[in-house]
Formats: C-alpha cells, structure tokens, sequence
C-alpha cells in the first residue's frame, strides 16, 4: 500500500458513486456492449457477477490492489482499494464516468450527484462499539448517557456509529460527511460472528446537479478528491482515526 493513507490502517479505499434520477437501462445488450468495453479499457477487470438487484465487474480480490464496478438500477459504483496512489484511483474513477454517458445514455439533466469516498478499514477484534464508546463519547455529556448507574449497573455498549454532515456550499449542493461505521451483532448484543471484520471510517464529498456538460464529471471527480484530501488528513485522521487506534489494544488487532 503506497498511499500515506494506506499506513494508518488496514485497508484503505477510495469509492466513487454517480446517483442518476433515471433508471439505468436494463436491455441485455446494451449492459453486456458496456461492460465488455470496460473490460477492454482495464485487462484485469475479469469477474462479472450478478447479485441482488445490481451487475458487478471486478478484477480479483487476492491481490491487495483491486478495482470493481457496480450497476444497481439507479447509480454507478466504482472502488479502487488500496491503490498504489490517490493518482491511480482518481484516474480508474474518471475513466469510467468518461466512457459510462455514452454507453448507458446518461444525460447531464440525469445527474442528481455526484460522491466520493475515501474509506480507512481499522482491524479490531474486541468490542467495536465499546472501542468507539471510549475514543470518541466517553469523558463527554454525550457518553453520560450509557454510562453504568445503580439502576442499570450492567451497562453493555450496544451501538457507536456516529455521522456528522455539514454544507461547504452557501446554496447547499457540496456536501461532507463523517461516518464511523462499527459491524453488526445479534440482537442480543453478541459480536462473535463478526470477530474478524473492521471498523470503518469514512469520509464523504458529495456535489449535487444538474451539471452542464458530461465533461464535467471528470472534474468534479478531481474537486471532490481535493476536498476529501483535505478533511481527511485536517479532520478525520486527528479526531476519528488517531483516538480510536488509540483505544484498540494491541490483542485486539
């Protein structure tokens, strides 16, 4: 993992989505002609598979590098984990929004956003929402609620997933978001089933449309990339991921 992002953590990823307002079209044809083409476009791009309501195009997860496509009915995915650079996911990113309109007769009216997310994956095999408990909520008015008292005095910390969102536009349409993503456990509270997967941080640009020209896509890809630079190394690594490496112990990775 080259990217200076990529030593903080686990696994480090930058995901892309294009929200349409439209659905997507669903002739065989016509998804086979796209995929097949982006195949063409990036060689090690080879598992197409179909799952529950979206097509999926990915090179192959044993390699610590990898890259996939999805298309559910209303949106295009694209991931890049643990890119060699913030280049390299940029470029595989606008790419596919390069060649994507044309295929699938989008349209600039047809875009309700645009988003990118950079992701940051932290090993932790103890209890996620008791680690996020104690970084973030523990010494604060917010973490006085779960606290033990006489009357409840066998507190158990049950569900930590904070998301912060905030304008960066007066009209509203650049947004940012802030989510902490801990896995899921059974109804009674039991994470072992899940003792293997991590805590997700994640920060999230999201530009709104319509936009003017196709073209602009790619570089609204660009602007959003800066901005997700910019929060994740000023905000999310001091206050999010910095406390809470801090409170995984090391038994627990």
């Amino acid at each position: 993992m080259a990217t200076s992002y990529g030593a903080l953590c686990t696994e480090f990823y930058i995901n892309q989505k294009l929200a349409l307002k439209m659905d997507l079209p669903t002739e065989r044809d016509t998804l086979l002609h796209f995929f097949d083409q982006i195949r063409k476009s990036h060689p090690d791009m080879t598992r197409f598979r179909r799952y529950d309501g979206e097509l999926s195009l990915e090179s192959s997860k044993r390699e610590a590098e990898y890259t996939w496509l999805t298309l559910r009915q209303g949106s295009i995915r694209t991931g890049h984990v643990n890119p060699h650079s913030l280049e390299d996911a940029y470029r595989f990113h606008s790419q596919i929004l390069e060649v994507t309109p044309y295929y699938l007769t989008i349209s600039p009216l047809d875009v309700d956003y645009l988003e990118l997310m950079f992701g940051f994956d932290l090993e932790c095999k103890g209890n996620h929402d008791e680690v996020i408990y104690d970084a973030l909520f523990a010494d604060s008015p917010l973490g006085e609620l779960l606290k033990p008292t006489d009357a409840t005095p066998r507190t158990k910390i049950l569900d930590a997933q904070p998301v912060f969102g905030m304008n960066l536009s007066e009209d509203g349409n650049l947004q940012a978001y802030f989510e902490v993503k801990t896995r899921r456990r059974s109804r009674r509270g039991s994470g072992r089933r899940y003792a293997d997967e991590p805590i997700s941080l994640f920060v999230t640009l999201r530009r709104y449309g319509p936009i003017d020209k196709l073209d602009d896509l790619q570089e609204l890809t660009t602007m959003l990339g800066q901005h997700c630079e910019a929060l994740a190394a000023d905000r999310l690594i001091p206050n999010l991921l910095n406390p809470i490496v801090q409170h995984i112990s090391p038994s627990s990775r």
